[in-house]
């Protein structure tokens, strides 16, 4: 009564496929697998060196600003501080704009689930307490908007960048949006359907580290304002890595501009609001172009390169191991 059905699939009579592995077979999958990986590791490092990298850091020399922000009622002072760097060669191409940090740990079980999807989404702006703990609420019961961990210690340094030209000093122009993901932007993030975003978000209030509620974070292009803010957006995009580095802005290129960065004497302005010193954190800016495998990251390269020697390798012991065995036979 348990004999299977007297048909073809489960008496296991249907036509297959059964390669005969061969020791020319074996050997040929392995010597290409391996030429294929070092090949494309090779071509994969010489992108990722041709990439035009300067990082600045800014943690120790803007030190009082960062003393200002270690006191929490300091939160609506205003500090400024500037970097001054040199470009001893032109960047050309196109130019991206990023800020890094250091020993900021995004990848805590706790910090990554303190967030409300559906409120993101612009479906409920008054999420439940649970979803966004510990900031979730005010002790009045004010929600917070947006609530959670990852956006009350959103980055909110503002950083602009200047050339000096001669005797003259001109602002870099620079993109603020296009930054983030597109299904990020136009899939995951929503703002809540409303006249305007002030009523959207009327009997909210911004989280504590925030300077300006959600609706103010871009005043002058309304599809970059609330939920939808590309810096937002971006920041929202938790890291694995204690260290790491987001993308913050585009050099437009317009003008003095229009083949990249010239050669010269640059200066960065920040208007500092992140503080790091209690995280023994560091803070810098990156100016970096990118290739066609990316930007400046050996690491994929890196892989091909080992997962190519292994396979070369693994074919080199095989045959001397078939070697060995066939003059053992004659």
């Amino acid at each position: 009564s348990r004999c299977p059905d007297n048909s073809a699939f489960k008496q296991q009579r249907l036509p297959a496929w059964k390669p005969q592995l061969t020791i020319a077979s074996v050997l040929s999958s392995f010597f290409l697998t391996g030429a294929f990986c070092l090949t494309a590791g090779v071509c994969l490092l010489l992108s990722a060196n041709s990439v035009r990298e300067i990082q600045v850091d800014y943690s120790d020399k803007c030190s009082d600003c960062s003393k200002l922000r270690e006191n929490s009622s300091n939160w609506n002072k205003e500090c400024h501080c500037s970097v001054n760097f040199t470009l001893n060669e032109d960047i050309l191409g196109d130019v991206f704009m990023y800020y890094g940090l250091q020993n900021f740990y995004q990848n805590h079980r706790r910090y990554m689930m303190s967030r409300s999807d559906a409120q993101l989404l612009g479906r409920n702006v008054k999420i439940p307490r649970r979803y966004c703990v510990p900031f979730s609420t005010y002790s009045n019961g004010t929600p917070m908007v947006p609530c959670g961990a990852i956006a009350n210690s959103m980055f909110n340094d503002t950083i602009d960048l200047f050339y000096n030209r001669n005797s003259s000093v001109i602002q870099v122009p620079l993109l603020k949006t296009g930054i983030s993901w597109w299904t990020d932007k136009n899939v995951k993030f929503r703002n809540p359907n409303s006249y305007n975003l002030s009523s959207a978000f009327a009997g909210t209030a911004r989280p504590p580290y925030w300077q300006k509620p959600v609706y103010l974070l871009d005043k002058e292009d309304e599809r970059n304002n609330g939920f939808v803010n590309d810096d937002f957006i971006v920041w929202m995009r938790v890291s694995a890595f204690a260290t790491f580095r987001n993308l913050y802005r585009r050099v437009r290129r317009v003008r003095h501009f229009a083949e990249g960065l010239p050669a010269g004497n640059y200066t960065f302005r920040i208007s500092y609001n992140f503080p790091v010193t209690r995280f023994k954190g560091r803070k810098h800016v990156i100016l970096s172009t990118v290739v066609w495998s990316g930007g400046s990251n050996p690491f994929l390269g890196i892989a091909y390169l080992v997962t190519g020697t292994a396979a070369t390798l693994t074919g080199f012991v095989i045959t001397g191991i078939h070697l060995k065995l066939r003059k053992k036979k004659t």
